[in-house]
């Protein structure tokens, strides 16, 4: 058998004629002729995994075995391969149980199923599971538009993504390939599809890739937007455009079919690019394959679609991240020139920020330590009172609407004397040292005879701090009838306001 398989290596990787091969291996001219014809259509790849048993069974065959095996549908071999845990060991069995008497070995399935994908198209070679991946990439060419206002003409970048499997294709533009576009692209991108692939393969743009290598370094907020949707990002390698030829091939297509077909038109903002690109996306995902059956957006349906993860409930919001700064006495971090504040327990640390649209989000060591609502105010600041230190706290309730309400729960009299001490006051933080006092006050006497008091000091005119006190400790709130002045009886001693009109006569 050794010398068999010596002389099939020969006829098959050498241009050696029949008689040399013979008479190098001891062989007789005939016999290699013989070996030549039955092993024809076979290369020494696939003879070289053959059994012992099978080259046997070839060798001595009367008849060419390749016309006398039925013949795989490899179409549907390549289709069923897209679909998750299907093997060619899989495919094979079905295939041999369908034929067991004219059934290929595993070897030659193998190796004619290679030599059928070796056939289609560029973008089809390789092979990658329905839902499993999805590779994205700018264009190097751009859309032009005209601000209708200002007249200055624009250019609009070009975003391709194509899901590995069935090549489904997205095309969109967006202003520029900084992150906020870059990030959008991607949620657009997921809304067409209806879901979200398990791994995204991106270029190294410094939208996706802070540092390439061999353990590159992820912008964090789309490090954050793959956490959201569920995903993992593989970055390509740099300049191996084979890592994203999906990618490559879905540029390609787009500028052909898409962008080529828009050049004359004249657009005016990247709206109404993206109107123009989903009619002819359309058109695009429905031409038919040239080698295989059915077309991206059948594929799609078929083999992608129903292995998608959910999309969440809402898309990802864009959020930039601030460099880690130091948490300084006051307690609070400045972010977009708007102070937050943190729990003062974090004085002297060091903590960043994500800052959103709507909201602002303090990290002390990769957890959250506040959220604010974010404001435009320059300079100024939000503070919440679970972050203050306790003394800080309490100064801050002293606000003429919290003395007020204070007030309110003990009496009319009581709040009438609160709201004495702020009245005509040219700021109200001068009335808050009075109302400090009324509270102690208040304190020390107890509500009820507090409420007297200042129930006597309005009857007596006089709502100060200094009357107030002075009716507590003497004891005046608890006399039940107040003396009221009557006019004085005639008297000769009485001069009356006619003398002084008249000059003291």
């Amino acid at each position: 058998m050794n010398k068999q398989l010596e002389a099939l290596r020969f006829i098959h990787t050498t241009t050696l004629s029949n008689r040399m091969i013979g008479r190098t291996l001891g062989m007789s001219h005939n016999t290699i002729k013989n070996y030549r014809e039955k092993s024809f259509g076979l290369d020494w790849e696939a003879i070289d995994n053959m059994s012992f048993s099978e080259i046997e069974s070839l060798l001595k065959s009367k008849r060419a075995r390749v016309e006398s095996k039925a013949q795989p549908d490899y179409s549907y071999t390549h289709q069923e391969m897209q679909k998750k845990h299907v093997t060619l060991q899989l495919l094979w069995e079905e295939y041999r149980l369908a034929h067991p008497k004219r059934a290929y070995s595993y070897s030659q399935f193998t190796h004619y199923y290679r030599k059928y994908i070796g056939k289609l198209d560029r973008s089809m070679r390789q092979t990658h599971r329905a839902g499993e991946i999805v590779f994205v990439d700018f264009a190097g060419r751009t859309i032009p538009y005209k601000d209708a206002q200002t007249g200055e003409v624009h250019k609009a970048q070009i975003f391709v993504g194509v899901l590995g499997c069935s090549n489904y294709t997205f095309v969109c533009v967006v202003p520029s390939q900084a992150t906020p576009h870059f990030i959008e692209a991607h949620n657009r991108m997921y809304q067409f599809f209806g879901g979200v692939p398990q791994i995204v393969v991106p270029d190294n743009l410094k939208a996706a890739v802070i540092k390439a290598g061999s353990e590159p370094i992820l912008n964090r907020t789309y490090l954050e937007q793959s956490k959201y949707y569920g995903l993992v990002v593989l970055a390509a390698r740099v300049r191996k455009p084979q890592d994203k030829s999906k990618a490559e091939g879905g540029v390609l297509l787009a500028s052909r079919w898409i962008m080529a077909k828009l050049r004359h038109h004249q657009f005016f903002s990247v709206e109404e690019i993206n109107a123009a690109i989903l009619e002819l996306l359309w058109l695009l995902n429905e031409r038919p394959f040239k080698r295989l059956p059915g077309c991206r957006r059948s594929r799609f349906d078929e083999l992608d679609k129903p292995m998608l993860s959910p999309l969440p409930g809402e898309p990802f919001e864009y959020a930039e991240w601030t460099a880690p700064s130091k948490i300084g006495p006051d307690y609070h971090m400045h972010v977009k020139g708007h102070y937050y504040s943190v729990p003062e327990a974090l004085v002297g640390e060091r903590t960043d920020a994500r800052a959103s649209a709507r909201t602002i989000e303090i990290f002390h060591q990769g957890k959250r330590v506040a959220s604010h609502l974010r404001s435009d105010e320059v300079g100024g600041h939000t503070t919440l009172p679970e972050h203050q230190p306790k003394a800080h706290r309490k100064y801050a309730e002293q606000t003429p609407e919290r003395f007020s309400e204070w007030a309110k729960s003990i009496g009319v009299a009581a709040e009438a004397a609160v709201k004495f001490q702020f009245n005509g006051k040219p700021h109200p933080l001068l009335g808050i040292k009075a109302c400090t006092s009324l509270k102690r006050l208040a304190k020390d006497y107890g509500q009820e005879r507090f409420e007297s008091a200042c129930l006597r000091g309005q009857m007596i005119g006089s709502l100060t701090v200094k009357s107030i006190r002075s009716i507590l400790q003497r004891g005046l709130c608890d006399l039940t009838d107040i003396p009221v002045q009557v006019n004085l009886p005639f008297h000769e001693n009485v001069r009356g306001s006619d003398y002084y009109m008249n000059g003291g006569q």
